[in-house]
């Protein structure tokens, strides 16, 4: 594993969708909640909380909830063109882009960590875990906009799955 980067991880999937939709599915706190996230909440840059249907803007920042989790993921949006692309802070001081674009049918959804510390606490728990997080969204991005079918699980008696 000497060429192995610790850094960053790139993940892509080709979702039958249109660019707008998939833009909004990242950028709108009503559109993320129903794929990635419990609760959504995003903030402009006087700190005030924009509308579930209001898009992000760069310097705009983020408190993220998952289902059956107790963390709260804090973090800011660092672009965001309005079109195929964004980026944002996460776990720490990562960031994240998200780049879509057309091939034949579909958008391929193309997501990037990076600045990952090489720490031994942050290979597991950024690196790998984050990968494996990220992995596992992105299959239910797809399930969630190609046939409606929310993958998440929600109930915290079969609590901890693949799902989840």
């Amino acid at each position: 594993m000497e060429n192995f980067d610790w850094t960053k991880f790139t993940r892509k999937i080709a979702v039958k969708s249109s660019i707008s939709k998939l833009y909004d599915a990242w950028t709108k706190s009503s559109e993320i909640e129903k794929w990635f996230l419990s609760n959504a909440s995003f903030f402009d840059l006087d700190g005030k909380k924009i509308h579930a249907d209001s898009p992000v803007a760069k310097g705009f920042s983020y408190e993220w909830r998952w289902f059956l989790y107790e963390d709260v993921e804090k973090g800011k949006i660092t672009e965001a063109n309005g079109a195929d692309f964004v980026q944002f802070t996460f776990a720490g001081n990562c960031l994240v882009d998200i780049k879509l674009s057309q091939e034949n049918d579909y958008v391929i959804v193309e997501l990037t960590q990076k600045n990952i510390p090489t720490d031994e606490g942050s290979k597991r728990d950024i690196r790998l875990g984050c990968h494996t997080g990220w992995s596992f969204y992105l299959v239910n991005l797809k399930s969630v906009y190609e046939g409606g079918l929310d993958l998440r699980n929600k109930d915290e008696n079969t609590f901890p799955m693949v799902n989840n």
